[in-house]
């Protein structure tokens, strides 16, 4: 197995706890047109998708609306709802510190992911950032994946892709890159192995004994 240098990350649910902001955001959107049809149980398989593919499955001919309330409910409440997961800033450090090149690989639109990434100060740690504004088909198609590998000079053999669900793991595989799926994952450990990914993190710290081959 060739050595791990590059480790591309998934964002929300992965290294910033957006899971309540999104479940919010999206209820008070469905809320407001739908009164009491959406449940959070109803909310959880629009987590990972893009919200135009999520809003285009409840109504086509609001979609361009639903997606600019939900936009506007989730700016405005972000910094509100949103927390780091246990030891990302720390693990992240170490891993930069090591040599790895490290990239955030998202569907969400960049100034958003910016907006987390500066939320827990650590922006300075990624390489390069791509988001839905960088690719014309977001994850699970390769191409995300395979922009953050040109970026980065990165072949797919020394590459993971790290998330918390289903578009990161197949979109990994679809890549060629092996894949780490976060067991704090909001839809649980036993779905993430469903996905039969190369590896499960029970802590974002699992990744320093990964990368052990790396000069500290």
């Amino acid at each position: 197995m060739a050595k791990t240098t590059t480790l591309l990350f998934d964002f929300d649910g992965t290294l910033l706890d957006t899971n309540e902001l999104i479940i919010q955001s999206f209820q008070f959107v469905l809320d407001a047109h739908y009164p009491g049809k959406f449940t959070r149980a109803h909310i959880l398989p629009f987590m990972g998708p893009t919200l135009r593919e999520s809003f285009l499955s409840v109504d086509p001919s609001k979609t361009d609306q639903l997606i600019e309330e939900y936009r506007s409910w989730n700016l405005e409440n972000h910094d509100r709802l949103c927390t780091e997961f246990d030891g990302v800033k720390e693990t992240l450090r170490k891993l930069k510190k090591r040599g790895l090149k490290m990239a955030i690989v998202s569907t969400k639109r960049n100034n958003m992911v910016w907006k987390g990434l500066d939320l827990l100060n650590i922006g300075d740690l990624f390489d390069t950032v791509i988001g839905l504004d960088d690719v014309k088909n977001p994850k699970p198609d390769p191409e995300p994946i395979l922009l953050a590998l040109e970026r980065l000079g990165s072949t797919p053999e020394e590459s993971i892709m790290i998330g918390d669900n289903y578009h990161d793991i197949v979109g990994g595989k679809n890549a060629g890159v092996r894949t780490a799926g976060v067991a704090w994952s909001l839809k649980g450990e036993a779905f993430m192995r469903e996905l039969e990914p190369d590896y499960i993190l029970q802590h974002i710290s699992d990744l320093l004994p990964m990368t052990t081959g790396n000069v500290e």
